[in-house]
């Protein structure tokens, strides 16, 4: 499935297959409800209370403080990777 084919789904000249949406919605890790629209996507629940309460204001950060954001969380997530394959 490449490019031409969400292409042609944003503009409405082809439909998806349910199995297409199936595996699309279990790779997004979301419902087909929220996929297709007839449900608000929920932002992912975090044990850490601070951080839940951290989670909703993400969204009203510059677009430049959203992305320093997202290479500090990518590089945190990566090392805990790392430290889970070498302590294996």
């Amino acid at each position: 499935m490449g490019a031409r084919a969400y292409n042609r789904w944003e503009r409405g000249n082809f439909i998806p297959q349910l199995d297409t949406l199936i595996k699309l919605a279990d790779v997004l890790n979301i419902t087909l409800d929220e996929l297709t629209g007839r449900t608000d996507v929920q932002p992912p629940s975090l044990r850490n209370p601070k951080l839940q309460g951290l989670l909703r204001e993400v969204d009203r950060l510059s677009d430049e403080d959203q992305q320093a954001l997202i290479i500090l969380m990518d590089s945190l997530v990566k090392r805990a990777q790392m430290n889970r394959v070498l302590a294996a």
